[in-house]
């Protein structure tokens, strides 16, 4: 399994968590630090799951 670096930082409204190494555009968001982490990780296997192994970017 590849390891994805995932950056989450504290906006006005909350947590916004984006994975970095994917192709394409993939967020999660929260009103917590692990809600946007938890968000984040589902929108991950699910691009991943639909794009395959070619969603993820080597590197």
């Amino acid at each position: 399994m590849t390891s994805i670096k995932i950056i989450v930082e504290k906006d006005s409204d909350g947590y916004v968590a984006s994975p970095l190494g994917l192709s394409g555009v993939v967020v999660g968001q929260g009103y917590s630090h692990e809600a946007a982490l938890a968000d984040v990780r589902s929108a991950i296997e699910f691009h991943i799951e639909t794009f395959g192994a070619a969603a993820t970017i080597a590197g």
